[in-house]
């Protein structure tokens, strides 16, 4: 079974460091559009579980449920990223100079 927790899925995100600590040429840019294609690839496999069990080709519903959390958490957790993302630009829009 997979570990669908929101800390499995921030540290999955989370690009590893190198040695000396510092990050290895990826940004938040990087990290942002990972997210996004995680996110896409979690959607398409609900799509397709839900399609197969639907079609009879899977019998099992609890790894269909488990897909659709999946991309349900995903898709949360990539929402919560533009909001801060979102309220970070603000604050810094409000900022005088």
């Amino acid at each position: 079974m997979k570990d669908i927790t929101i800390d499995s899925r921030l540290q999955a995100m989370i690009p590893s460091l190198n040695q000396s600590g510092v990050n290895d040429g990826g940004g938040f840019g990087d990290l942002l559009a990972k997210a996004i294609s995680d996110t896409n690839d979690a959607q398409v496999a609900a799509d397709q579980a839900v399609s197969d069990f639907s079609l009879g080709k899977a019998d099992n519903i609890h790894d269909v449920m488990i897909a659709l959390e999946e991309a349900d958490i995903s898709m949360r957790l990539l929402v919560q990223m533009r909001n801060k993302a979102v309220e970070a630009y603000q604050e810094i829009i409000r900022m005088q100079v």
